[in-house]
């Protein structure tokens, strides 16, 4: 496994993040450091780092340094962003953090950290034309994507630390005349960019602490709780105003215990929601989806897609599935070959009228069918359930919290037992009961197919015949072990479909 570190020196937190990866194959977020450094806070109007933010960065960028010598980390990349780029003083702090660290600092324009955010949105999520918010502490950064192409991008003076110092000074009560005015002054700003507006189809997605943790905390409100951060949740302005009403209707310092707000954005939180919001309803849209990625991994892209231009997946879904495979995974000829057979139990039970074609449940049966063994790289013993526990908590960028959670559970039945849609929460919609029943079981008998993992089952042809679904295996060799366990394995997809399945064998006999 190779390594590559990326601290990103924010306005609002320092952050050092460590990737693994394996060149071509797969990529993980493998360790990080985050220290609330805050050094814009006291901006005044000169504009100059304060002396105390300052010593809290230096040392915070010592701290970095020296974990990366520890862990014999090399390959380090340092990016700084508006705060440092903008403060006159700026160059002194890189100069002192030069001179006590090895760290390759380089102060990035902003059109570098745009490109930076969209390579992080356009790598994480399915948003192909449509818009992108980088909400950081001190600015925002505004992209606009085409055909998954940035062609235009703008930075903005509107960051959750700047808007709360200047507008929402620490008290008890945060009046509703303050909040009008911050709205105000962010849809001035939005109005001089005639080119920031939706349009027919257009998508909007978010980066940025500050909006993960608002994402989590309407997560959270709505009942959604499933693991991990807000990765694919779907913000809506009506949630994150019924936010903004409950954070203003309480001091500063019990804004950080709100479930999903992080103690040492309390005080900034409210500053950022209100930016946020208003960014949202000036463009005219009426919600934003979020992604766990930011500008760190738009570093991280650049270098381990190095070899496309631009340095982009060509299918995030389809790169994230086969990402989490890879990483738990060292062969992926037998998981492939589950897929494969179980695509076409799926095509041929629509062509027989036994379930309506959807393109969407297929390519959550192609999912779950290419991870669905990744716990065994846990333990054989409750390999399933471990296969669940790992797709639940690696996020899978491209999809949504439900999608993620149908095919964990889909994964978690190709074994043994019977899924029940009740564990989906309140992500349940009408006909998850028998999607989970009919793609578990048809994961279950491909699995069962290719139970000998030699490919003994070439293909598989499916004929619905009185009242009866008869499989009929292509044969490479003798499939005698794996007919033996498809038979014994029919069972749930006999009750989802309501016909009784009938598995020939070599010489034709049931």
């Amino acid at each position: 496994m190779q390594r590559l570190a990326v601290a990103d020196l924010g306005s609002n937190s320092f952050r050092l993040v460590v990737y693994g990866y394996e060149p071509g194959r797969w990529w993980q977020h493998a360790d990080e450091i985050r220290e609330p450094v805050r050094v814009s806070e006291g901006l005044g109007e000169d504009g100059r780092l304060r002396p105390e933010p300052m010593q809290r960065a230096i040392r915070t960028a010592e701290l970095f340094d020296a974990f990366c010598k520890a862990n014999d980390i090399e390959q380090v990349q340092a990016i700084a962003t508006s705060a440092i780029r903008e403060a006159p003083n700026g160059p002194e702090l890189l100069k002192e953090v030069e001179a006590r660290t090895s760290l390759p600092v380089r102060v990035v324009s902003t059109h570098e950290e745009a490109r930076y955010g969209y390579l992080a949105i356009a790598n994480s999520t399915t948003v192909a034309d449509g818009f992108g918010i980088d909400l950081g502490g001190g600015s925002v950064q505004v992209m606009q994507l085409s055909d998954r192409e940035l062609v235009a991008d703008d930075s903005w003076p509107l960051g959750a630390v700047r808007m709360s110092e200047r507008f929402l000074p620490e008290d008890d009560q945060t009046s509703g005349k303050a909040i009008k005015a911050l709205r105000k002054h962010v849809a001035k700003q939005v109005a001089r960019a005639d080119w920031f507006h939706t349009g027919n189809g257009d998508r909007l997605a978010g980066i940025g602490g500050t909006i993960r943790n608002l994402a989590t905390a309407a997560e959270r409100r709505a009942g959604v709780h499933h693991p991990g951060s807000a990765q694919g949740f779907k913000l809506t302005v009506e949630a994150l105003d019924d936010l903004i009403d409950e954070l203003a209707g309480m001091p500063a310092s019990k804004r950080g215990r709100v479930p999903g707000i992080k103690p040492d954005r309390g005080d900034v939180i409210l500053g950022g929601a209100v930016a946020l919001s208003a960014l949202i309803e000036t463009s005219g849209f009426k919600q934003i989806e979020v992604t766990e990625a930011g500008m760190r991994e738009g570093v991280f892209f650049e270098s381990f897609l190095g070899d496309r231009d631009p340095p982009l997946f060509p299918d995030v879904r389809r790169a994230s599935i086969e990402n989490l495979a890879n990483r738990y995974q060292p062969d992926l000829n037998h998981p492939r070959h589950v897929a494969e057979l179980s695509l076409q139990l799926y095509d041929g039970l629509a062509a027989a009228g036994l379930l309506e074609a959807d393109e969407p449940d297929r390519e959550l049966l192609w999912s779950a069918s290419l991870v669905h063994d990744v716990g065994t790289a846990v333990d054989y013993d409750d390999h399933h359930k471990h296969s669940r526990y790992l797709i639940e908590n690696a996020g899978l960028p491209g999809f949504t919290p439900r999608e993620v959670l149908l095919i964990a559970l889909i994964a978690q039945y190709h074994r043994k037992g019977t899924p029940d849609a009740d564990e989906l929460g309140t992500l349940a919609e009408k006909g998850d009961e028998r999607r989970l029943s009919t793609l578990s079981g048809i994961v279950r008998l491909s699995e069962q197919f290719e139970r000998s993992r030699d490919g003994a089952i070439k293909s598989i042809e499916l004929e619905a015949r009185n009242g009866t679904v008869v499989l009929e295996p292509d044969l490479r060799h003798d499939a005698s072990v794996a007919i033996w366990s498809a038979r014994g394995n029919a069972e749930l997809l006999e009750k989802a479909i309501g016909r009784e399945v009938e598995i020939t064998g070599p010489e034709g006999d049931t």
